[in-house]
């Protein structure tokens, strides 16, 4: 490989240290809380494949909210992270308050959908040709009593996530990593006492388990907003943030326009691959059981991926917020290699490791045997989703949010879910097949993705006077 090249793909020592240094703190955040997430998953799976099968169904309904709230956090985020690297504390501010007005008004949306729609929404991924009456009824009925428990923590979630963000907008990846470790320990202390009944405490079974989920979200608002009190030197835009509670027009409209295709966006894609489960789930509940530890596994190697976007996310958005357009294709390129290079590596791990984790849920040899067949796909898969968190970062840190509208969310249910959607109705594929041939869509992404981030035609400065 030439000089020339390698200056190209590769960056400079420094360079690798600035990004593991806002990275590292967003990977292991990530890390703990998914590792956690599956030692709980482990622990419902000790209860029995029914409850873990309606768990699983009511984290597809809540994976949605989730999705939507990072989608509009981050339609406000966008414009954050170029504030702070223009040295602009009062856009930042307003940005804050306008993360926090939207959190408030999805968090009162999705109680009312979750509460009045409960039975509805959980009966969308029971199959009645493929299961029993009477496992159907008892999925059914412990997914809604889930569900209902799991809503009480859902405003403390999106405002928690609107604060955490603003950080990550400055650079400051630390606190929220803190906050989500306390939020993980705390779930996981009161998942294993409240589940089985340890130190005198009844034993809940799936209701322990929400319970402890609930009083986890609250414990991470508590500190978060702790942690901003007592920074508010280090972060000025902490400052007066509720002084005054109005926001700017001109602010509003730039989010709306800039950020409404984002919104949208993640509305939609979490949308769509909670359809695809429900295509996958119409192979009956152990296909469900299987994807719930494909999915739970996988989550805590996908990370990688993911933080890297992040921090690809907050380091090309400050160069371009700075007005520094030639750095900032220069970083957004070096951080794609690495991110497809370390994605790489993952994959190798999880498909060496694969046959291990399925070992610890109390489930049907054929389940375990499943999951590991959907694993070893995930690790093949590991690179491209490496290559299209990466370009979505870029597509969104450049504020080309209606690209990455068309490219992520639009693609999802457009051609991922409609692949789903006939696999699942018009053939007799199995779940394996299924996964498959979905799968094959991320690829076409991955490709079209390179092709627009190679255009340069995310490049933009969203904060310029």
């Amino acid at each position: 490989m030439t000089e020339k090249l390698k200056k190209r793909w590769f960056g400079t020592a420094d360079f690798y240290r600035m990004v593991l240094a806002v990275a590292v703190p967003v990977i292991l955040q990530s890390a703990v809380t998914n590792f956690v997430n599956m030692l709980d998953n482990m622990m419902i799976g000790q209860v029995g494949t029914l409850q873990m099968s309606a768990v699983s169904i009511v984290n597809q309904l809540l994976f949605i909210f989730n999705i939507t709230v990072f989608g509009c956090v981050n339609a406000a985020g966008i414009f954050s992270a170029q504030y702070y690297g223009k040295n602009d504390m009062d856009g930042v501010r307003n940005c804050l308050r306008l993360k926090l007005l939207i959190g408030v008004i999805v968090s009162a949306a999705a109680v009312a959908v979750f509460t009045l729609g409960a039975d509805s929404l959980v009966s969308l991924y029971l199959d009645g040709n493929m299961n029993s009456a009477a496992d159907i009824a008892a999925t059914l009925v412990m997914g809604r009593e889930y569900l209902m428990i799991m809503v009480f923590g859902l405003p403390a979630f999106a405002f928690s996530q609107c604060v955490s963000s603003t950080m990550r907008d400055s650079g400051e990846t630390m606190i929220p990593m803190i906050s989500s470790f306390i939020a993980v320990g705390i779930n996981f202390v009161f998942n294993f006492i409240l589940i089985f009944g340890h130190l005198g405490f009844p034993r809940m079974g799936i209701h322990g388990a929400a319970l402890a989920t609930v009083i986890s979200r609250y414990a991470e608002l508590f500190f978060i907003i702790f942690s901003a009190v007592r920074s508010r030197e280090k972060m000025v835009f902490f400052q007066d943030i509720f002084r005054k509670v109005s926001i700017p027009l001109s602010l509003v409209k730039n989010v709306a326009l800039k950020g409404t295709p984002l919104i949208v966006n993640e509305f939609l894609w979490s949308i769509g691959m909670a359809g695809i489960t429900q295509c996958y789930s119409t192979r009956g509940l152990e296909a469900v059981a299987a994807l719930n530890i494909y999915s739970t596994v996988n989550g805590l190697f996908i990370i990688f991926a993911i933080g890297m976007g992040t921090a690809l996310g907050i380091i090309v958005g400050q160069q371009l917020g700075a007005g520094d357009i030639e750095t900032a294709k220069q970083y957004d390129i070096w951080m794609l290699v690495f991110s497809i290079c370390v994605s790489a590596g993952v994959g190798v791990f999880l498909w060496l490791t694969a046959p291990v984790y399925p070992q610890f849920y109390n489930t049907s040899d054929a389940i375990r045997a499943s999951a590991v067949q959907l694993l070893r796909v995930a690790a093949v898969m590991s690179p491209f989703h490496a290559v299209n968190n990466a370009c979505y970062f870029t597509m969104r840190c450049g504020g080309k949010t209606l690209i990455t509208f068309l490219s992520d969310g639009f693609y999802t249910t457009s051609i991922s879910w409609l692949t789903a959607f006939i696999l699942s109705r018009f053939t007799s594929l199995d779940l394996l097949a299924m996964l498959i041939f979905v799968s094959l869509a991320d690829v076409i992404k991955a490709v079209v993705g390179v092709i627009l981030v190679e255009s340069g035609i995310w490049i933009n400065n969203l904060v310029a006077d």
